[in-house]
């Protein structure tokens, strides 16, 4: 026989993980780095990255990395460095003395679940906003001591990576990550065993390992699929985050719900509170249903339960952005669940349609989080209304603005936002108890009394600190994509660190309109181009790798930057992440933003920047609506002017350009013989004193428990009293009414409103007689008036109740005594309700029957 040239199997690989060893004295140090404790304390990072500067700057501030890489020379430097050693003995005390504190049990504990978590550039489990927004919310539910854990997802490949071609193509890298080189520890079994998390998917299980980010004293537990228990299909369903097709997407949001909360059961962790944070953890409920009924409890028992305890943040403003299944994608895996529950299928796909009975609707995770979770909010005052209207149609029968939806305005969590150098502007000039009462703007109050040329100076040397970070980390990158070196140096010598610097850095969506400064190109051409008063703009920001429109509008920003007229004054930064973030919300002047209204449900870079005194331009949509007070920032009006959008577009640039020509511009270089711009200092004090203190992220969790936490977990543990008593009975009640809803009519009614039309100011009587069908006292009747607003909707202007005022057996007597206050037409209707002391609100059982007013 003839020996083959080559005969070899593949390879088997396993991940093996290889520690370096630390010194005793320096063990301290690896308890820290395995902590994101680290992330918003900077007595902490600026050790670190003293122990090694050029490896801390090599692996990104990831102290974990930089430990492993440590040499055993450079340890043995440490230990011999009395001032270092002090440093880190003092560091690990004030750690321990953070970590000791044991959660504040007066408060109710809470369960968060989110797709990604942005706590810091050395963990890629985030994309932008919602990510950030959670990894803040996370740090001050550690830093406000509340009894709150996380779920999420380690992903592998994590969001990607940006880079530009040289004609200003985005290219998206996806970079894996090694597990064993990040701030995270795998969470093991009672036997010491990596734990596994098997999650039911149709007629088999996919096997999930946990990981454990410590953020502080808060526990963030990941789901991790990539591994060999699992087949090729399944292995993916955490490798990118938002990747792949919808089969994919559901199988990432049964992983987050239902394995999120198999993973709690594993752990023995129970909450008051479920928050889902985005309708992609809207299963959790689904499972917890599972578990009740698991219990013994009915299926519509278990569900008063469930959304006692449950609440739903929804982050966008437009339906489109909200996720949906197919019938039949659904079924494939969810097909097993109606059996689980007692319903039947349509009964169940129903829970996630605006219209149960619509056979061609698709299911709605949001619309599903919606009829499970008590409790709704938006994530400003503005995203609040727009959500109030987005999610009407489920709860027919009520207008809008009668709905329950809520709001909590985000925020940004101080510490980590706040640059080394505020912080410590602000402890010299602020109260002591200025971090644990940071809305406190009587305590903001005191930057007036610091002095102006502290306040500049403090300006300038973040800005400095800015290009020189541009500098360092973008020339190689420059002259590998620019091709012509000459250009990379010309552009390097134009940064100007005297030059009134804006920033605009966000996500490349359309709507976000980062091409509304370029709609006059000479006009602007002009505004950069003046020697006297220089104006930089910086630009960064991603496009997902689907949006097409997205990633032209970063090429023409790119080609523009690249015209000679505008090369060193337009600038695009590449890879937009944590590091660079920091950089630029306390390096810049401004911070512009200009999405078409209503689409910024909140945004939260432009509060960032306000902790660190960069001042806002921007339309007032989501936070900044609320946010703006004159003299401390600018805006374009909420209000549009034309239909057109395109027409609208070109309003605004007008107006932008005329205020950064006529008032910014003029504003920031009107400067006196010491170089300080009095005018900017005091818009800059006023920012910092009258808007920073709203928008921290200890006022969003402070509001989070005031509107939300606490009335629900009060709620919840009512209902659960006496073998869950209350919750049986109102799950009757229910069952009772919705059996003879149909059958409960008028038996007479009487009005002696004249039909020649009433005179405002007199008194009318309103009389119904209603057969409740052996309900008692179970309805609620109230006449509803309605006007048009200004763009032809109707709208509620008044609602007045009729009270019960006797009965004879099954027939309720209803009265009011109304008295006209509107001049002019409207319309009115009657509207019948189910009536019960222990309902949240309306919405809870959304039944209602319309009656006509009795004719004249």
């Amino acid at each position: 026989m003839k020996i083959k040239a080559d005969y070899a199997n593949a390879p088997q690989w396993k991940d093996l993980t290889v520690k370096s060893s630390l010194p005793e004295q320096l063990k301290c140090l690896d308890e820290i780095a395995h902590n994101m404790w680290w992330v918003w304390n900077y007595e902490a990072r600026d050790l670190f990255r003293d122990l090694d500067p050029e490896i801390y700057h090599d692996v990104k501030h990831n102290p974990v990395m930089l430990l492993e890489r440590l040499s055993f020379a450079r340890k043995e430097e440490i230990l011999k460095d009395k001032s270092l050693m002090k440093r880190v003995k003092d560091v690990y005390a004030m750690f321990r003395k953070y970590m000791d504190v044991k959660p504040d049990s007066k408060r109710p504990s809470v369960a968060y679940f989110c797709m990604e978590y942005g706590i810091h550039s050395a963990l890629k489990i985030y994309s932008g906003g919602l990510g950030m927004l959670a990894g803040d919310y996370v740090k001050e539910a550690s830093d406000s001591n509340v009894d709150m854990c996380a779920v999420g997802f380690l992903y592998r490949f994590g969001y990607f990576t940006q880079s530009l071609s040289m004609d200003g193509q985005q290219i998206a890298n996806y970079e894996t990550q090694n597990f064993g080189s990040l701030p995270i520890e795998r969470e093991l079994d009672k036997d010491g065993n990596p734990l596994v998390i098997d999650v039911p998917y149709t007629n088999y299980q996919v096997h999930a390992y946990v990981w454990r980010v410590n953020v502080g004293r808060v526990k963030l537990y990941l789901l991790d699929t990539d591994n060999e228990m699992n087949s090729d299909f399944d292995k993916p369903i955490t490798h990118a985050l938002y990747g792949g097709d919808w089969e994919n997407r559901l199988k990432q949001e049964i992983l987050l719900g239902i394995g999120g909360m198999l993973l709690l059961k594993k752990l023995g962790i129970k909450k008051d509170v479920y928050h889902c944070n985005e309708g992609h953890a809207a299963l959790c409920n689904l499972q917890r249903l599972c578990d009740y009924i698991e219990e013994g409890l009915t299926f519509n028992q278990a569900l008063e339960l469930v959304r006692a305890s449950g609440l739903y943040t929804v982050h966008t403003p437009v339906p489109a952005g909200h996720d949906y299944f197919e019938e039949g994608l659904f079924g494939k895996y969810m097909g097993g669940y109606p059996q689980k529950l007692g319903i039947s299928w349509d009964e169940f796909i129903g829970m996630g349609r605006t219209n149960p009975d619509d056979k061609g609707e698709k299911f709605c995770m949001s619309t599903f989080a919606c009829n499970t979770c008590q409790e709704v909010n938006g994530v400003s005052w503005l995203h609040g209304e727009v959500s109030k209207k987005m999610f009407a149609p489920i709860w027919n029968g009520y207008f809008p603005e009668e709905n329950h939806v809520g709001y909590v305005t985000n925020g940004v969590h101080f510490p980590t936002w706040c640059a080394t150098e505020w912080r410590r502007v602000y402890a010299k000039y602020f109260d002591a108890k200025h971090m644990s009462d940071q809305s406190n703007e009587d305590i903001w109050h005191g930057i007036y009394n610091c002095p102006d040329e502290e306040i500049w100076a403090t300006r300038q040397a973040l800005k400095a600190k800015l290009f020189e970070y541009i500098k360092e980390q973008f020339r190689e990158t420059w002259l590998k994509n620019q091709g012509d070196p000459s250009r990379v140096v010309k552009l390097l010598e134009q940064f100007n660190p005297n030059a009134l610097v804006i920033g605009f850095c966000r996500r490349f969506a359309t709507y976000k309109r980062a091409h509304l400064l370029f709609t006059d190109e000479a006009r602007l051409s002009k505004i950069v181009n003046d020697p006297e008063h220089p104006v930089i703009f910086l630009f960064a920001g991603k496009a997902h790798p689907a949006d097409g429109a997205g990633q032209g509008l970063i090429k023409k920003i790119y080609e523009i930057s690249q015209r000679p007229e505008f090369l060193g004054k337009i600038i695009f930064l590449e890879d937009y992440d944590f590091l660079l973030a920091r950089r630029l919300v306390s390096g810049v002047d401004i911070w512009m933003n200009t999405p078409t209204r209503p689409l910024e449900a909140s945004g939260t870079s432009g509060e960032k920047a306000e902790m660190n005194g960069v001042v806002n331009l921007s339309v007032k949509d989501g936070w900044w609506l609320e946010g703006y007070r004159e003299g401390a920032g600018w805006a374009l009006t909420e209000k549009r002017t034309y239909q057109n959008q395109g027409y609208q577009d070109q309003l605004d640039a007008a107006t932008i350009y005329g205020l950064l020509e006529n008032e910014i511009i003029p504003l920031y270089y009107n400067k006196d013989k010491k170089g300080l711009s009095k005018g900017w200092i005091k818009v800059v004090k006023n920012s910092i004193a009258q808007i920073a203190p709203h928008y921290t992220m200890k006022r969003q969790l402070d509001d989070y428990y005031s509107k939300f936490y606490e009335k629900q977990a009060k709620r919840f543990k009512e209902l659960s009293k006496n073998d869950n008593r209350l919750t049986k009975d109102i799950a009757q009640w229910k069952e009772a009414v919705a059996e003879r809803w149909d059958a409960i009519n008028v038996v007479s009614c009487e009005w002696d409103f004249p039909a020649t039309g009433a005179e405002a100011g007199q008194k009318y009587t309103l009389k119904y007689v209603i057969n409740e069908q052996g309900l008692d006292d179970a309805i609620g009747l109230e006449k509803v008036n309605v006007c048009l607003d200004k763009d032809g909707n109707e709208k509620v202007f008044s609602v007045e109740p009729l009270k019960m005022t006797g009965h004879e057996g099954n027939n309720y007597t209803f009265e009011a005594e109304l008295t006209p206050r509107q001049f002019g037409q409207y319309k009115s209707a009657v509207r019948m309700y189910p009536k019960n002391k222990n309902l949240p609100h309306r919405q809870d059982f959304c039944y209602v029957k319309w009656i006509e007013l009795p004719s004249f």
